[in-house]
């Protein structure tokens, strides 16, 4: 049986790492595009490029449309709405575009697999009074849904990083209009002052305002991208000024205030909840000890007494 276990997990261990191995050649081999069309594009100048690295790699020749076809498998057999909600949690992870909706639904999918054999290995050979082929289901289970979960938290751990930031962000970008900064400076100037996801979003934001879109609509996008509250309502003022003619100064510092409220109340509003996350453990580990320690002695003597 031991062997059995070990022989299954060093396979399933190494189609994980395969497969994650793939993803990583897929994300360098897009890189690896770019710059095929550059090279492409210093020919046609008349520029002699050398053709050193021209060959495509054994992970770009096998490995990499293997990982593309497993992908292509696995979206096909989720509903597109679960795919899609997959794209959108990606993009309030902060992807960059390494990890693709089909790609980890195909990660996500050999997991799953994996974590079936697994359990009907551990059901089948195991003791069949504990749980038995329910380690199948148990199994699988836990492979499906942790990394849902575990994309979940990170978005909402980015989500309050930049819920976090965002005060100090529209103070910097007060100060730097007041000081006679144009807007967009200013937002360059927070960019590069500034570090973390909101920092990572403006960056963003500035590259596509360089490409053509209107100022509008990248902060829209970048509304969209985040999917915070207060910074939804601090780009729809900002909208509203551009769209008015309103001074942005003046919005600004009312934004400012106004996001330091919010914050104010929020740390209030969790300070409240504390006592209530305390109960539990206070009833389950502190007070059991301390009836324990006052009543203790008592019974013991009582016992003595009596018995």
């Amino acid at each position: 049986m031991s062997e059995q276990m070990y022989l299954l997990v060093g396979v399933f261990g190494t189609f994980l790492v395969v497969l994650l191995a793939g993803a990583t050649m897929i994300s360098v081999s897009r890189s690896r595009r770019s710059a095929q069309v550059l090279q492409g594009q210093l020919e046609s100048a008349g520029i002699s490029v050398s053709p050193h690295g021209a060959v495509a790699s054994f992970s770009e020749r096998v490995v990499a449309p293997a990982i593309s076809r497993f992908s292509a498998v696995a979206a096909r057999i989720t509903p597109a709405g679960l795919r899609n909600g997959v794209a959108r949690r990606l993009v309030l992870a902060g992807g960059s575009g390494k990890w693709t909706a089909e790609l980890f639904l195909a990660a996500q999918l050999a997991a799953t697999l994996g974590a079936g054999i697994s359990g009907y290995v551990l059901g089948m050979n195991g003791d069949k009074r504990i749980l038995g082929p329910g380690w199948i289901a148990l199994l699988a289970f836990v492979a499906y849904i942790f990394p849902i979960a575990a994309l979940d938290r990170k978005a909402q751990s980015r989500q309050e990083d930049i819920r976090r930031t965002l005060a100090d962000t529209i103070d910097l970008l007060t100060i730097s209009v007041e000081a006679g900064l144009a807007f967009d400076a200013a937002l360059l100037h927070a960019r590069r002052s500034m570090k973390g996801p909101l920092s990572d979003e403006i960056g963003r934001m500035l590259h596509e305002m360089q490409l053509g879109v209107r100022r509008t609509d990248a902060m829209r996008s970048l509304s969209d991208r985040t999917n915070v509250e207060e910074l939804r309502s601090f780009v729809l003022a900002m909208v509203q000024a551009d769209v008015f003619g309103v001074s942005i100064a003046s919005v600004l510092r009312a934004q400012s205030q106004e996001l330091r409220t919010k914050r104010r109340q929020r740390a209030e509003e969790r300070a409240m909840k504390i006592p209530v996350k305390l109960l539990f453990p206070m009833i389950v580990c502190i007070l059991p000890a301390l009836l324990i320690l006052v009543v203790g002695p008592g019974v013991i003597k009582l016992a003595k007494v009596l018995f």
